[in-house]
């Protein structure tokens, strides 16, 4: 489930390895580029760890955001 908290949308994704984790950012990746709307994401092993929120709308949280959450769902 998303949290939202300090203007941002936040979750953690836990694969079974590094290589699904990495198979799952390169989807998103791609995703993302589409909609020219780019999530911060950190990767250790099996966990990713995305942070969304618009930037050019003065770092909150926005329908794009909300859009790239429901995709991001849908890839894990």
């Amino acid at each position: 489930m998303w949290t939202e908290e300090n203007n941002s949308l936040k979750k953690t994704f836990t694969f079974k390895d590094f290589s699904e984790a990495f198979a799952f950012m390169t989807r998103v990746a791609l995703a993302a580029e589409k909609m020219d709307h780019h999530p911060n994401w950190t990767n250790v092993y099996n966990k990713v760890d995305i942070t969304l929120n618009t930037h050019d709308a003065g770092d909150i949280v926005t329908d794009k955001d909300r859009k790239l959450a429901a995709i991001i769902d849908k890839i894990a």
